[in-house]
């Protein structure tokens, strides 16, 4: 995983441990197949990919509230 994209993926969401469930639920995406959201000349992990895909603005996330949570 690239310092710099860690450290750009950082200033848009700036909980670290919500960055990390977020890139673990796109690695598991692009894993499966899903496609990336941003292109690279080079040969990128799944780990970049989704830390990209977030610094460019392409994944976004949702906190869930107490109502979301009421529901299940």
């Amino acid at each position: 995983m690239r310092d710099e994209y860690l450290q750009a993926a950082l200033k848009v969401v700036d909980d670290p441990n919500i960055l990390v469930n977020v890139v673990s639920t796109r690695v598991k995406q692009l894993r499966r197949g899903s496609r990336a959201l941003v292109e690279s000349l080079e040969k990128l992990s799944f780990e970049d990919i989704a830390l990209r895909e977030i610094m460019e603005g392409k994944i976004t996330y949702e906190l869930a509230t107490p109502e979301m949570l009421a529901r299940r």
